[in-house]
């Protein structure tokens, strides 16, 4: 998933350019950890909820020990193998019923590590083809596409900005929908700014059920105006590399 925005008090200690204090960052390299003998823990190990807590405390600072962010969440995903924005770490963050993107509380934490008897990065490992099969079903697909729109958002604003819109798009949609680089292209040019959460449910409608060619796409449908934009520039496109074709 795309990077979760940092927040307002982590963001001042990066403006030493306007003479603002910088807040010493904790070094996770002077944190106790247990990765040594965390190396002898096997996956078919019971789950052991201190053990899992432990492990949590790896990723926080003293500052907020209840709070895993986004430095945090780069040791984490370092540490098992994948990208913070894999698409993994959003079934993970839809499991743990997260709330903040590049963000999980001590709360959310345990809920999902708990469900998946996970306690170390080692068990996580093995968990994360599980995790990746949940999206081939679509009703999972469904429900996680629709949890996206509310973690990925700005908790302040109704609406998700066009440029996260576009990379959580990409995320979910971009291997799958064979319209998707024309819609993307769409959007670059559109004069969207946002994307409300009517229009987010029903791209994804869209994007299940309307044929490559829009032969039947219903105009006097129930589609949002966004869509009937789109279908009407894509065969404005199309008809322009038509003529073009048909002129050489």
């Amino acid at each position: 998933m795309p990077r979760g925005k940092r927040r307002a008090a982590d963001t001042i200690s990066n403006n030493m350019d306007h003479g603002q204090p910088k807040r010493a960052r904790t070094s996770y390299t002077s944190i106790p950890t247990q990765q040594s003998s965390r190396r002898h823990i096997r996956s078919e190990d019971g789950f052991n909820q201190k053990r899992c807590m432990a492990w949590f405390q790896e990723y926080t600072t003293p500052d907020e020990p209840e709070t895993l962010g986004p430095d945090g969440m780069e040791k984490f995903c370092e540490d098992i193998g994948v990208e913070p924005e894999n698409i993994v770490m959003l079934v993970l963050a839809y499991k743990m019923g997260a709330t903040q993107m590049g963000f999980f509380s001590q709360q959310e934490w345990l809920k999902g590590l708990t469900e998946l008897d996970c306690d170390s990065a080692a068990k996580m490992v093995v968990k994360l083809d599980y995790l990746r099969s949940i999206l081939n079903d679509p009703n999972s697909f469904k429900s996680i596409y629709r949890y996206a729109y509310d973690f990925a958002k700005d908790s302040d604003q109704r609406c998700m900005d066009i440029l996260t819109a576009k990379a959580m798009l990409q995320l979910l949609l971009g291997k799958h929908w064979p319209l998707y680089p024309q819609f993307a292209q769409f959007l670059e040019q559109s004069k969207y700014k946002a994307i409300n959460k009517d229009q987010w449910c029903n791209i994804l409608e869209f994007s299940r059920t309307i044929s490559i060619d829009l032969s039947n796409y219903d105009i006097d449908g129930a589609w949002p105006v966004m869509l009937d934009e789109f279908v009407e520039w894509l065969r404005l496109q199309r008809s322009q590399v038509t003529s073009t074709t048909g002129s050489s």
